[in-house]
Order: C-alpha cells, then sequence, then structure tokens
C-alpha cells in the first residue's frame, strides 16, 4: 500500500515575514534565497497578496509587480506559486467593480501567479463568487478560503447592589445574575456549509484559513475531519501558532487527512507565524507520511534564512530570544523530547487535548520557540491584529490604553455585525477600538470619531456581516437604520494626472501601475511619483540643478481659532484652501491614521484663514491642521 503524502504550501516569503516581520524583506534577500527555492519541491509558494503591495511599496520603494515576475522567473514552474486577496476587496479597503478584479487578475496571472486563495473577511459568499469565476477562466487556480473565527465570550450583566437582608444572603449564595449563553454562530455546519458554497462556484482548492491561530485541536480534528468528508477537492490547513495552538492542531489536520498544510521555514516559523515545516517534517516520519518536499534544499534555504532573520531584527519582536539551530536529517533529538512528540501523536489519536498541547508546548519549549502568547488567546484576536494596536498606541504616546482598547474589542465586534477578524475588518475593529478607548480616556461619547471604514461596515457595503446590525446603532453611525450595499457603480477610476513639473508624463506609465493607483491609491501616488522622478532626473542629468530658495519670511502668528488632529496620522487629502468658506459638515480635509480613513468636518461656519498641513503630511496628535479667520 503507498504511504500517504502531504503536500506543502510554503509560506516563508509572504504570510511567515508578513507576520514576524512587518513585510520588510526586500528583494534583494529574496533574490539570495530563490535558486535555493527552485530545488525545494513546494507543491505551492505563497508569495505575493496579503500586506506585499502596500509594504513593498510604502516601507521598501519596491515594485509589487516586479517582486512576482522576478520570482517567478526564477522558480521556473517547478512550484506553483500563490497570493492572498480579498475578494471584492483585493488587497484595498472598498469594494471593487468586476471590471477591476478582471483586470487586476489577468495581471497577475500575465506576471507569473498561479493560485489565488480568495477570501472575505465577512465570509459573504457574494463577495468572492466573480473572484473565483474570474480566476477560472483566466487560468489560475481558485482556492476558496474560509476565514475561522469564534463567537465573543459572553458578557456577564451587572450585578445589583444587594439591599437587605435578603439581598445580602443573595450575594453571599450566588445570588449574581447568570451569564445567558447567546446563540452560537460560529459551529462546524457554518464553516463546512461555506467551504460548499465555495466548492460549488468552481474552487479547486478549500482552505480553512485560521488568521488569528484559534483552531484549538479538537476543532481542527472535527472541521478538517467533515471537509474531507464532504468536499471533492483538496482541502488545506492555514493556522498561526500565536495563542499555542498551531502546532497541535496541524497534527490533528494531518491526522484527520488534510491534504496541504501551510508551513514556514524554521527561523521564520513559530510565535505569530505558522509552524516550522521541520517539526511537522519529524511528526510525519513517526507516522509514515511523506512530506513532498526536498528537505536537504530545505536545510540549505534555512542556513541562508538566518542571515536574513539577523538583518531584520529591527522588526524582529524575538530578535533577543531565537530558536536553536536545528536540523532534523542530521541532528538526533534527545530520548525525553522524542518522546514529546511521540506523547502528542498518542495524545491526538486518543483526542487527549490537554496532554496533545502540554507535548506541543514542551517541544516548542526546548527548541526555544515563542511561548504562547495568553493575551492574544484570551482575547481571541490575531497577533498582527494586537501588534497593530500595539504601535498605533505608542504612536499617539497612549499605551497605557492597550488594555483597554483591548477590552473594547469584542463590543466593537458586535456593534458591527459580528465579523471575522481578518483583514480588512480586524484593522477596522482594531482601530475603531483604539478610538474608543480614547474617547472614553477624553470623556468623549462612544464612537464620536468612527474611521470612514467603520461607518462603510456597518452601513453594509463591505457584504452582509454573519448577524445583522441593529439598526439603531447603525443610524447612529450612519445617519441611517437601512443596510446599503456598496453601488460599484458609483465607483470612479482614480485620476492618472499628467506631471507637468517631471515632464508632462502620466504619472502611471502602464497598465499595472495603473492598478496600483486603483487598488492602493494612497501609497501608489508617492510610489509612482519618485519612479517619474527618476526618470525624469536622469533625462535632465545635464541641466543646471535648480537652486533652492529659502524662504526666511518669519511665520505669521496664529490669533484665530485652530483646528487640531484629533489622531497621528497622514494627510491624503485637501478640500479646503485660503478664502473658503465652509459650513457645518463640510468636509475639511482627510487623514489617515492606523491605514484607516477619516474625514475632518466643519462643526460650524467659518472662513479658512490658511492650512498648515499639504497632502502626505505626517502631523502628530494636536498638530495645528488649519486657522480659520477671526
Amino acid at each position: 500500500m503507498e504511504s500517504r503524502k502531504l503536500k506543502i504550501r510554503d509560506l516563508t516569503l509572504r504570510d511567515g515575514q508578513q507576520s514576524l516581520f512587518a513585510t520588510r524583506l526586500d528583494q534583494k534577500t529574496i533574490d539570495q534565497l530563490l535558486p535555493l527555492y527552485k530545488d525545494a519541491g513546494f507543491y505551492i509558494m505563497e508569495v505575493w497578496g496579503g500586506a506585499v503591495p502596500d509594504s513593498v511599496m510604502r516601507y521598501l520603494d519596491e515594485s509589487p509587480w516586479n517582486r512576482l515576475r522576478t520570482i517567478s522567473k526564477a522558480i521556473e514552474g517547478k512550484s506553483l506559486l500563490s497570493a492572498l486577496s480579498r475578494g471584492r476587496n483585493l488587497f484595498g479597503y472598498v469594494p471593487y467593480p468586476d471590471s477591476v478584479l478582471e483586470g487586476f487578475y489577468k495581471e497577475a496571472i500575465a506576471n507569473g501567479l498561479n493560485v489565488m486563495r480568495i477570501f472575505d473577511a465577512l465570509n459573504d459568499i457574494d463577495n468572492v463568487k466573480e473572484s473565483i469565476k474570474l480566476i477560472n477562466e483566466l487560468g489560475g487556480i481558485a482556492d476558496g478560503a474560509v476565514c475561522y473565527t469564534v463567537d465573543p465570550k459572553p458578557e456577564a450583566p451587572a450585578a445589583p447592589a444587594p439591599t437587605g437582608f435578603m439581598g445580602k444572603l443573595k450575594s453571599m449564595f450566588g445570588g449574581a445574575p447568570k451569564v445567558e449563553e447567546p446563540e452560537k454562530i460560529f459551529t462546524d455546519d457554518y464553516f463546512v456549509n461555506k467551504a460548499k458554497e465555495m466548492e460549488a462556484l468552481g474552487a479547486k482548492i478549500i482552505t480553512l484559513k485560521d488568521m488569528a491561530g484559534l483552531v484549538n485541536p479538537s476543532r481542527a480534528a472535527s472541521i478538517i475531519g467533515r471537509l474531507k468528508r464532504e468536499l471533492k477537492v483538496p482541502v488545506d490547513f492555514h493556522t498561526h501558532c500565536t495563542p499555542g495552538y498551531g502546532l497541535a492542531s496541524s497534527l490533528m489536520a494531518i491526522l484527520n487527512g488534510v491534504d496541504i498544510l501551510d508551513t514556514n521555514i524554521w527561523w521564520f516559523g513559530g510565535g505569530s507565524a505558522a509552524p516550522a515545516i521541520e517539526l511537522v517534517y519529524i511528526f510525519c516520519q513517526r507516522l509514515g507520511i511523506e512530506v513532498e518536499c526536498d528537505m536537504k534544499a530545505v536545510g540549505r534555504i534555512r542556513d541562508r534564512l538566518l542571515d536574513a532573520r539577523r538583518g531584520l531584527k529591527d522588526f524582529d519582536l524575538h530578535a533577543a530570544d531565537m530558536q536553536r539551530p536545528f536540523d532534523p536529517l542530521k541532528d538526533e533529538l534527545p530520548a525525553n523530547v522524542a518522546a514529546q512528540f511521540d506523547s502528542a501523536i498518542a495524545a491526538a489519536k486518543a483526542g487527549d487535548e490537554d496532554a496533545l498541547l502540554n507535548a506541543c508546548h514542551a517541544i516548542e519549549e526546548y527548541f526555544g520557540f515563542p511561548k504562547p502568547n495568553l493575551i492574544v488567546k484570551d482575547a481571541e484576536v490575531p497577533g498582527g491584529m494586537y501588534s497593530n494596536m500595539v504601535a498605533q498606541l505608542k504612536a499617539l504616546q497612549a499605551s497605557d490604553l492597550l488594555e483597554d482598547a483591548m477590552k473594547l474589542i469584542p463590543k466593537v465586534r458586535r456593534d458591527a455585525g459580528l465579523v471575522p477578524l481578518v483583514t480588512p475588518t480586524s484593522q477596522i475593529v482594531g482601530s475603531q477600538a483604539v478610538s474608543l478607548a480614547l474617547d472614553r480616556k477624553k470623556g468623549n461619547p462612544d464612537y464620536s470619531n468612527p474611521s470612514n471604514q467603520f461607518i462603510s461596515l456597518v452601513k453594509g457595503e463591505y457584504g452582509h456581516t454573519p448577524v445583522p446590525v441593529d439598526p439603531e446603532f447603525r443610524a447612529k453611525i450612519t445617519g441611517s437604520p437601512e443596510e446599503k450595499a456598496y453601488d460599484v457603480s458609483s465607483y470612479r477610476k482614480p485620476e492618472n494626472p499628467v506631471l507637468e513639473d517631471l515632464g508632462g508624463v502620466k504619472l502611471a506609465a502602464n497598465d499595472e501601475e495603473y492598478l496600483l493607483l486603483e487598488l492602493l491609491p494612497s501609497v501608489a501616488n508617492g510610489f509612482l511619483r519618485r519612479r517619474r522622478q527618476e526618470e525624469y532626473d536622469a533625462t535632465a542629468a545635464a541641466n543646471a540643478p535648480e537652486i533652492e530658495v529659502v524662504d526666511e519670511t518669519p511665520e505669521e502668528p496664529i490669533t484665530g481659532e485652530v483646528l487640531s488632529a484629533p489622531m497621528g496620522g497622514r494627510i491624503i487629502d485637501v478640500k479646503v484652501k485660503a478664502g473658503d468658506k465652509v459650513k457645518p459638515g463640510d468636509v475639511l480635509l482627510v487623514y489617515e491614521a492606523m491605514k484607516m480613513e477619516n474625514d475632518v468636518v466643519a462643526d460650524k461656519e467659518a472662513v479658512i484663514k490658511r492650512l498648515f498641513v499639504k497632502v502626505n503630511d505626517v502631523v502628530g496628535v494636536e498638530a495645528p491642521l488649519i486657522e480659520f479667520a477671526d
């Protein structure tokens, strides 16, 4: 009888570096790894999508398309290349019409993409069906991802103060109100039915996407087991190790027949990333399962990745406490560690979750992988969402509000329709929880500063939420109790302006650059302008350099009322100029804070005296934005 085989999707160059190192792995480093990757024989390499298109432009000043092309050329078809996209949202924060989806997928496949993993943050099938259809029609492989999430923990009602003798007795002997268990929404049936709908639409792979690492071993067994029984297409399992379930749940998925497992290579594995392939390999050896990749080639990549990780030390949360080196092909396991692998397998087969987790945690501790993040586990949020909130509050000089903001996540999530927490909803909910904590600190009513994206989510523009939004809450946030879907007919293509100061060329020089403007306008604008500037400078090298004239006019003192920034961020649009008359509700400018767009509006009639900011300026909390005339 032929031994069972396990296919591997390697996440190192996309999800691994995004989860652990803020997507700062540059093209130069990737180019050094690619010759080794060609020999590794991974079934799929995830190399694109997620935060990559945004981050490589925003932080590395590199082209996302060039990254995809370069990897495709180097791999020469030895592995399928995959990307992650958010269905109708692609990589942005707004839904796009079918014409944009088709243009993007066509360009991606032409540049070497094979597999597009498509998910929707709300698990709204309407938001993924067109993407599945287009990917298949264009010759790609549609991978339908069902986003895993959990029901929020029930909130206990406040106990009334006991009065009188009987009240004191009730207080002493369990008289506090009981926690009422709400209806369970995210059952096994929920996930399996979503998967079957995607398969019926034409998905060629189904992924259980556990972005927060919340699938515990028992749920991995029950959901993966049912997916294998009820689907005809291959099943993939994607999880993270942040709360401490990842390795144990991956073992349970293997035992329940998963076809493809997502892993990272040693130095980019564990912690807030997916499990390390080396540990999965040891489990499979003991189970008689063949891991379908060349582990010798993986070892050569692993050796290079250590230097790559050291180069990312400024973004590495675990730089001071990295795991110990290990080669599963050469290094012998100590007897007590080998016993833990066997104990984990025995516990998994027996369904003993506690014993399984204890064994896996002992294995990870021996090798020096990060311990489970108990804050993330208790809050039941993705690790990336947590780290983003930490960074946001630090930038706002309000780190003391982290605990308050974390406690507000379940409230914001319930108010918004019990949305799963995955990009972009994790960012929207997390940012709004931070904003809510700031509101309460300042004594303002809740939701005094809803982001544009939160308003769109509550309105219904992102799609149908798992449970309906309370009409009263929707009216409070959007001005209307009625759910309103995004009207794709209202989509307006972004301008591609002629840059007169750079020789009269257009900002986007071709279709792929224009797609960047469509998908990520605020980031792509600066990125593309820098490319045109480089071209202009190269062709105008013979011209005399411009002499900068320093304006030594003393700054006029501020005498009028000043509008200050409610939060730190970057100015992405200015709607007014000096001399304009404005009335209550007029949008004055738009700024980006925590990747969310926020309108700053006038609260009374006034005349603009002067502006202190321009597009692309970065401002801090309480920075002056506009001065009004006396």
